[in-house]
């Protein structure tokens, strides 16, 4: 899916906050290969196992219910755009 998939999972996601923090205790999802690796080639993220649809999820304290329900909204909405593979 790309870039375009990681970004329509993100952005169908609620209780996630798109942040880049470290030892948070909420839910938190970022696009590494435009957000924390972003200096990097295109080659370099590849060394590194990062691909433009690579999303790093950081699962908080809230009630697992509502983590769960949040990501299947967002694979849901992947899934009816067309970009999942």
């Amino acid at each position: 899916g790309g870039k375009d998939a990681a970004r329509v999972f993100i952005d169908n996601l609620h209780l996630f906050s798109l942040l880049a923090n470290v030892a948070d205790a909420k839910s938190l999802v970022i696009h590494p290969a435009s957000t924390t690796h972003s200096q990097e080639t295109v080659e370099e993220l590849e060394d590194q196992g990062i691909h433009q649809g690579t999303i790093r999820l950081s699962i908080g304290i809230e009630n697992i219910d509502d983590i769960i329900e949040d990501l299947e909204g967002g694979f849901k909405a992947l899934r009816e755009s067309g970009l999942a593979k």
